[in-house]
């Protein structure tokens, strides 16, 4: 049996692979077992600016019809979006079509439950199951028990009033430049920043179905930092496609990472006596500067496997309020339930308002140590073996021993590849990629 749900969603090429039948199943299948077959519920239903959006949306929402229930249709708006608006209007649950920071052929289907969460595997599982065996559901209501389709106008505009109330400062005096990629955020980030007082210079806000993510975004800052630059800008903020993700650029034209603003944010906090259990939530892929930034102010790191959906899992877990992973993906759980870009961008720029500090000042206080990653590739059967053989445990183990209390280790298997990713970190990069190199060489020779 075949596996739909990934990390996060349901992903692949549209029309290809993520086709308009899967997303019929997934809209009818999916609506069924998340309202419990609830009479008239109702799904908040978003999408990012590819031009496959359209397609899938159509096919989605007749899923969701033939059940019964309602779709209301907000249109293009960040993922973080629909986790609020399903909370704000009272819905049962929430879809989002996009592929985040992928290229525009690639799409996807994700799901929020009533409280604007991301699924549990189990119910994830579910509704691959009744999909994967082809089992019919029975129900095929009719006449005036049939769902409908309702257009919500004003969605960015209740997104962005929400996003508003989250900090108690303007933005007036500033000057920021902002990528939208293209994609969703390319309404509702001119819209609040401009609202808040900022002066603004936007880039990559003219989506045209095929130019999401196309060089541009947080995974492509290039051109954001010449902007920076060229204008003289306080700081430069750069969106992923379907705005959950937050890369700043300092003054300098530097990169500001999801560690530093993690950095930055939740110091802020501590000193308010906001951050919970002084604790911020990582992941192993954490650079360990951030560790060692946080400790200096009493606050402590708490690690969890790479992904944003375990991040958030440990932030429930443990009562904490501030997590997220290098890439950017930054969740203020007090906040919103999601990564969130737009709401990433108010929090950090209400901190750099009220110390009255330049963004590449607030940043030096994490010092980035030099991370390498080397893949080695493998049998995919023998991806996971690496501790059970002596000699790869006793060279990481010799390497330990070279990094001690100045860098780490991190061997992990890729969840999707035959690889065995090898990630050094410490002073020294050059000593780093030799290491690296050798310790995957011997990886590969050993689990071929």
């Amino acid at each position: 049996m075949g596996k739909l749900f990934g990390t996060d969603g349901v992903r692949g090429i549209a029309n290809k692979e993520l086709t308009a039948d899967l997303a019929y199943k997934l809209g009818r299948i999916g609506s069924f077992v998340l309202t419990n077959g609830k009479k008239k519920a109702k799904i908040v239903i978003g999408k990012d600016t590819r031009i496959s959006g359209d397609l899938l949306e159509s096919a989605l929402v007749a899923g969701i019809l033939s059940t019964g229930s309602d779709c209301l249709c907000v249109g293009v708006v960040p993922t973080p979006a629909v986790a609020y608006l399903t909370r704000h209007y009272g819905a049962d649950a929430g879809i989002v079509i996009s592929a985040s920071h992928n290229p525009v052929e690639y799409n996807g289907i994700k799901f929020f439950n009533k409280d604007g969460f991301k699924l549990l595997d189990e119910v994830e599982e579910k509704i691959e199951e009744i999909i994967l065996k082809d089992e019919e559901i029975d129900v095929n209501p009719w006449g005036k028990d049939l769902g409908r389709k309702i257009e919500i106008d004003d969605a960015i505009k209740q997104y962005a009033n929400f996003l508003k109330s989250t900090i108690d400062v303007d933005l007036r005096g500033m000057k920021i430049a902002v990528d939208c990629a293209n994609g969703a955020a390319y309404v509702a980030a001119p819209a609040v920043l401009s609202a808040l007082g900022a002066e603004i210079k936007i880039i990559h806000h003219k989506p045209d179905g095929l130019n999401i993510n196309l060089n541009c975004g947080s995974t492509h800052p290039e051109e954001i930092q010449r902007v920076v630059l060229d204008w003289g800008a306080d700081v430069g903020l750069a969106f992923d496609g379907d705005a959950d993700r937050l890369i700043v650029v300092d003054e300098k034209g530097q990169i500001v990472d999801g560690d530093k603003i993690l950095t930055i944010c939740g110091t802020s906090l501590k000193e308010k006596g906001k951050l919970a259990k002084d604790t911020v939530v990582a992941t192993v892929m954490s650079n360990m500067g951030l560790e060692k930034a946080l400790n200096e102010v009493g606050c402590k790191v708490e690690k969890t496997k790479v992904g944003d959906r375990y991040v958030l899992e440990k932030m429930k877990e443990e009562g904490y309020v501030l997590g997220g992973e290098q890439s950017g993906h930054i969740i203020f759980l007090e906040h919103n339930t999601t990564g969130d870009g737009l709401l990433s961008a108010l929090q950090f720029l209400s901190v750099v308002k009220e110390k009255k500090q330049s963004v590449s000042k607030l940043a030096s206080a994490m010092t980035t140590y030099p991370q390498v990653l080397v893949n080695a590739k493998v049998s995919n059967d023998k991806k996971m073996k690496y501790m059970e053989d002596t000699v790869i445990v006793d060279e990481i183990k010799k390497l330990e021993k070279i990094m001690d209390g100045e860098g780490r280790v991190l061997i992990r298997p890729s969840g999707t590849e035959p690889l065995v990713r090898v990630m050094l970190e410490g002073k020294d990069l050059e000593q780093l990629k030799l290491l690296s190199e050798e310790l995957a060489e011997i990886i590969e020779k050993r689990l071929k």
